[in-house]
């Protein structure tokens, strides 16, 4: 029996966790969940689940919880994120969106943790200082991503020196099939119709640009300790290989399954064993997989994304920090879907990076560039 805490219970990838910990009660229980502002939401977790302790966005939505669940602890702000972290589990899924993500997940790790990361930008804008903390602790950092965890599968019990390449999978997002010239006319609502997979909305849009495969290449350099040039991306249309390993004797191990994240997280828990679903993938069903090489021109986001791993220092969170600022003001209608890329190319540009950075610089620049940097 694993204890399960919760950092973003009520996001996509939160709400299938609790999917998965609610299937199997003979393995899973839930420890301690933070959630933001979706308080319907939790009640209806509550009616389900007993967590010890519960993190809410404000103070005022602490209060009114507290007074009507007196049996349950409640907490708040980043003080609470902090403290659903650290709770007494044996394992936190790290499922917030942002680079909110990284103290909490710095401060589990501190307090002797097991992480499940289904948060990008902790590695994007702190990788060295995340992994170099999760060795001295002894503490496994096991991808909750689909990419990453069929990697991190096929390198099971394989030895690192023999890794020629990673391939990550990309199923080219809502406009994989549009030229760049056909993007300046696309709407919110198309960059929402993920034709693959259910997500979030920032993640989808992050699809949409390819940006979300330009911070999984960053994450795979630090989660599998790669060199840039050994991590390639190739668009699969069916998102059903959902990642490969290329050896030095030039054999390649690929893990499929079907595009479902209660797959992929649930063996993120149960790690290092496997437990039975009931989510089998039909091969008699495929009739073809395809692939087709990664157009860096068109896919202009994810060119970014190796330019920032490779400057390197502060640049990636920079790069993290710009993309998030300039999606939410497309969610929120403020510009064109094309702005997006935009902002971040600028924002780099204008950017020196930092090398060897401390925490304390990461976040001073994540913080500036999330802004309007008035």
């Amino acid at each position: 029996m694993k204890t399960i805490s919760i950092l973003g219970a009520t996001g996509s990838v939160g709400t299938q966790a609790l999917t998965v910990i609610n299937n199997n009660p003979e393995y899973f229980k839930l420890g301690s969940i933070s959630i933001g502002s979706n308080i319907e939401r939790l009640e209806e977790i509550l009616k389900t689940f007993q967590p010890r302790l519960v993190s809410v966005g404000n103070d005022a939505d602490r209060l009114a919880l507290q007074s009507k669940y007196s049996h349950i602890e409640f907490t708040s702000g980043e003080v609470g994120l902090l403290e659903v972290a650290t709770d007494d589990s044996d394992l936190l899924l790290t499922a917030i969106m942002g680079s909110v993500g990284l103290e909490p997940t710095i401060a589990a790790i501190e307090a002797g943790k097991d992480i499940a990361l289904a948060n990008k930008e902790t590695l994007v804008a702190a990788g060295d200082i995340v992994m170099a903390k999760a060795k001295e602790k002894n503490v496994s950092i096991i991808p909750v991503d689909s990419e990453h965890s069929a990697i991190f599968q096929c390198l099971r019990g394989e030895k690192k020196s023999e890794m020629k390449r990673i391939i990550l999978t990309a199923s080219g997002g809502s406009f994989r099939d549009l030229s760049r010239e056909a993007l300046s006319n696309v709407t919110l609502e198309d960059a929402l119709n993920h034709p693959n997979w259910s997500m979030g909305r920032k993640i989808t849009i992050d699809s949409a640009t390819m940006m979300n495969k330009g911070l999984e290449v960053i994450e795979a350099k630090w989660l599998f300790d790669a060199e840039v040039d050994q991590i390639s991306t190739i668009l699969h249309r069916e998102s059903t290989i959902h990642s490969m390993v290329q050896f030095v004797d030039n054999s390649i191990m690929a893990q499929m399954g079907t595009p479902d994240m209660k797959t992929v997280i649930q063996f993120a828990f149960s790690h290092p064993d496997r437990l039975p679903t009931n989510d089998s993938l039909d091969l008699d069903a495929l009739s073809q997989l395809n692939f087709r090489p990664m157009d860096l021109e068109r896919f202009k986001m994810l060119s970014l994304a190796y330019d920032a791993i490779r400057a390197g220092g502060t640049m990636p969170a920079v790069m993290n920090a710009s993309n998030e600022y300039a999606v939410a003001r497309f969610l929120n209608g403020e510009i064109s879907f094309l702005e997006i890329e935009e902002i971040v190319e600028s924002r780099m540009s204008e950017h020196k990076a930092v090398q060897d950075p401390d925490l304390d610089t990461i976040l001073y620049y994540d913080r500036l560039y999330k802004s309007d940097m008035r």
